[in-house]
């Protein structure tokens, strides 16, 4: 175990060398902040709680912003290593091939959640600074975006690691990398809303429809976030969501799922392989 927080601390002090953790944090809370006074400026005419107006923004800025960062951030975290020739030097300390992946992972994520955690949370404190009154179903809502946001960032963490034990040079994982996200975040789901149109209105049966939704980390993501409450209503999730039959527990460890079985995979690839 403390090999894998020297390795974990490690990836976080490399990070603030490099400006990852400044900058990722600068951006979501510049852009949170944006959509907060941006989208929220019609609601008092409609009688819409704010915080559930950004709910759904941040919702939406997550599912194309958090995996692209998440990908950058750990496509070449081994072949990376192995071209620069300091993965030698890692595996000749007493620290074991999982140690290091795992260590490796958790430094990422560390960085990752805490950019969320302050880049998303300034848009609901400049709710609370302006004197917006937000209820404690808005509040519960916006605690559940947040750790689903960290969650779908540990998904192509745990992604972007088994591209990295896969190919052998960097600038194949970042073409990978760039294809996984354009695949998941908007490729699967034009495909999907094509194979809809094509059904001319026939009912697609529950089973199929949540197995198409699981298939994908970012409609687990959009589903568990916007599928219910106030979001439901202001993203239009709502009709999807009465169609399927995943509840917020299956679709939390759906997610947890696919950031589990991808690092796994990673680590028996990367036990495998020479330096």
């Amino acid at each position: 175990m403390n090999n894998i927080l020297t390795v974990a601390r490690k990836e976080i002090q490399e990070g603030r060398r490099n400006r990852w953790v400044l900058a990722t944090t600068l951006l979501l809370a510049g852009l949170a902040l944006t959509l907060t006074f941006l989208g929220s400026a019609p609601t008092g005419n409609v009688g819409v709680n704010q915080l559930d107006v950004v709910i759904v923004s941040l919702s939406s800025l997550a599912i194309f912003l958090l995996p692209l960062i998440a990908l950058l951030l750990s496509h070449d975290a081994i072949v990376g290593e192995s071209e620069r020739g300091t993965l030698i030097l890692l595996l000749s300390y007493p620290v074991g091939r999982s140690e290091i992946v795992i260590g490796k992972f958790l430094g990422h994520l560390s960085i990752l959640a805490f950019s969320t955690l302050i880049g998303f949370g300034a848009a609901a404190v400049a709710l609370v600074a302006s004197g917006t009154v937000i209820s404690p179903a808005s509040w519960r809502a916006f605690a559940t975006m947040l750790g689903a946001s960290i969650l779908l960032g540990a998904v192509f963490l745990s992604i972007g690691y088994l591209i990295s034990t896969l190919v052998r040079e960097r600038s194949t994982a970042g073409g990978v990398a760039v294809g996984i996200w354009l695949f998941f975040v908007l490729i699967y789901d034009m495909a999907l809303l094509g194979g809809l149109v094509a059904a001319q209105g026939r009912s697609v049966p529950s089973l199929l429809l949540d197995g198409l939704l699981l298939a994908n980390p970012t409609d687990a993501y959009r589903l568990l976030n916007l599928g219910s409450g106030a979001a439901s209503t202001l993203s239009g999730m709502g009709g999807v969501a009465a169609g399927s039959s995943l509840s917020a527990p299956i679709l939390t460890v759906a997610l947890l799922l696919w950031a589990i079985v991808p690092l796994g995979i990673a680590n028996i690839v990367f036990a495998r392989r020479e330096a």
